[in-house]
């Protein structure tokens, strides 16, 4: 193995993560170069940055820097200058033009607000990754780390609030409520406070069961959309409900998706002590 030809120091007031994945772009075109990284992560004050710099000046490296403040760039381009130190300022002209662009030269920006951001993703990203796993019953595995479960019978907007509530953040789980087939025992095993019942008016539903069978080419005059069938199955849900208190219940009849969502977010947020933004 070859022994490294040269080290870049990366200074960054948040993860470094920017300025690395550029790096190692850059680095594409140096394949017969074997470079070490060193990743100075959260420097935000002077003191941080001279023992860095003199570490660079001992392995004659190379700085490279993603820092906001204006001040700490001015700070470690100059430093790095008294040493001879070649020096790269990955964000500072970026942020200078936006400034210009912008119109708002006097901005105060923020460290670490890329990290903040990347977080808000990954976890919203994983939150939806959980609830398509977890939608309609499909698995009970890992239920408990659901933040909120949906109980309904068919057609009562689990999967489209589930879908909408995992954008915000929230791991949702959907577990349909069948006419005389028991609920998963799971569901009486992990923390009551997160399940959530949704309930429907009787005319709604059939409505929009019919509309459904019709949009895709089947008879809505099977027992799927009949009165009869709608109002047993009503039943066995209100009586499911009756016997675990512990479960609010949501009557969607004509309601926005967002509006129910709001609701169901408020109510299990106050519930678990959480607030009502899982993303921030």
């Amino acid at each position: 193995m070859k022994s490294p030809s040269g080290t870049i120091y990366i200074i960054s007031d948040g993860t470094g993560e920017t300025a690395s994945t550029m790096i190692r772009a850059a680095l594409v075109q140096y394949s017969n170069q074997e470079i070490n990284m060193v990743r100075c992560k959260n420097i935000r004050t002077e003191d941080q940055v001279i023992p860095l710099i003199e570490e660079a000046f001992e392995c004659r490296g190379l700085i490279a820097y993603t820092v906001v403040s204006a001040q700490m760039r001015s700070k470690i381009r100059d430093l790095a200058a008294s040493k001879c130190i070649p020096s790269i300022d990955l964000l500072g002209p970026l942020l200078t033009t936006l400034d210009l662009y912008f119109g708002v030269a006097n901005s105060v920006p923020k460290a670490g607000l890329l990290r903040t951001v990347d977080e808000q993703y990954f976890k919203r990203i994983e939150a939806i990754e959980y609830t398509v796993k977890h939608d309609d019953g499909k698995s009970m595995a890992g239920l408990d780390k659901a933040d909120i479960v949906l109980c309904g019978i068919s057609r009562t907007s689990k999967t489209p609030l589930s879908i909408f509530l995992s954008h915000k953040g929230w791991k949702v789980a959907n577990v349909p409520i069948v006419l005389n087939t028991p609920v998963p025992e799971e569901l009486f095993k992990i923390d009551q406070r997160k399940i959530v019942g949704l309930i429907i008016d009787i005319e709604s539903l059939q409505r929009i069961r019919k509309n459904r069978l019709e949009r895709f080419g089947q008879d809505p005059g099977g027992e799927y959309a009949s009165i009869s069938n709608i109002i047993n199955e009503i039943e066995y849900a209100t009586e499911l409900f009756k016997k675990n208190r512990k479960w609010p219940v949501f009557n969607v009849t004509d309601r926005a998706l967002e509006e129910t969502a709001t609701e169901i977010v408020r109510i299990v947020a106050a519930r678990m002590g959480l607030p009502e933004s899982v993303l921030y």
